[in-house]
């Protein structure tokens, strides 16, 4: 049986341009793998060392209980107070920075704000704010603002401008001011979003709490670098599993939290 041209065909053309960026990536990568020193001999090395690394991380040593408590209370209460605020302030700024239903002298300064908290990572966020106001949870707690600011902001930002503008639209028509237009037509469309960004920067807090502690922003970050400087690894596999249970709980949390709002 004879093929037509047609039934030889290809569905699809070949997208050559697409494939030459490919192409490119792949090179560069190879580039960039030899120029950063990168060898299989030292990749072999590296998990020697850290086979060996492991084994003196156990059995875990968790003698020190209490210090460990009183870190773990103080990494909940920094990320707890951190999204609270976060949270809070998240809220107008998001929705200033929404461009479908603000001009744009309020939503440009509102994004230049989502990007500068967005544009430094914790760490270096918490050596300011060591800087300028000491050493201790003050400083984690003013890092983690900023940093949730950043994320749930724009998120927020970004969920306001998918909605659809029908009942928005709606609501004007029928001479609503504009907090109930917020209030009936925009928050209905992403309120379970948002829940879902305020409960993973939650998450995320917790997680970076740990982080910045280790430049003195506070938490059980301080102490899991102490251990490092001492050498006392078996301290250390006690602080990470502590911290892998508190993220588990705090999923679970979650989890419940976002079952709530959806029922």
């Amino acid at each position: 049986m004879t093929t037509t041209v047609a039934q030889r065909k290809r569905p699809f053309k070949p997208n050559w341009l697409a494939r030459m960026g490919w192409l490119l990536v792949l090179v560069y990568a190879i580039y960039a793998i030899s120029a950063l020193d990168i060898t299989w001999p030292r990749f072999v090395d590296g998990l020697g060392n850290g086979a060996k690394f492991v084994g003196e991380l156990f059995p875990p040593n968790f003698e020190r209980w209490k210090l460990l408590v009183e870190n773990l209370l103080e990494t909940v209460e920094i990320a707890v107070i951190a999204s609270a605020f976060g949270i809070l302030l998240s809220l107008p700024i998001g929705l200033l920075a929404a461009r479908n239903l603000m001009p744009p002298w309020a939503s440009w300064p509102a994004r230049a704000i989502i990007c500068v908290c967005r544009s430094f990572h914790p760490v270096i966020f918490a050596i300011l704010f060591v800087k300028a106001v000491g050493f201790g949870p003050m400083a984690g707690i003013l890092t983690l603002i900023f940093a949730s600011i950043g994320f749930i902001g724009k998120l927020f930002a970004e969920a306001i401008e998918e909605i659809s503008l029908k009942p928005v639209e709606a609501c004007k028509a029928a001479g609503a001011p504009f907090l109930s237009v917020l209030i009936y037509a925009v928050m209905p469309q992403v309120l379970n979003r948002f829940i879902g960004f305020a409960t993973y920067q939650f998450d995320a807090n917790i997680r970076n709490s740990t982080m910045v502690g280790i430049v003195g922003a506070g938490g059980i970050g301080g102490t899991l670098f102490a251990s490092f400087q001492r050498y006392d690894y078996d301290f250390l596999c006690a602080i990470l599993l502590s911290i892998i249970g508190l993220i588990m709980i705090s999923e679970f949390l979650a989890v419940r939290i976002k079952a709530v709002f959806n029922d």
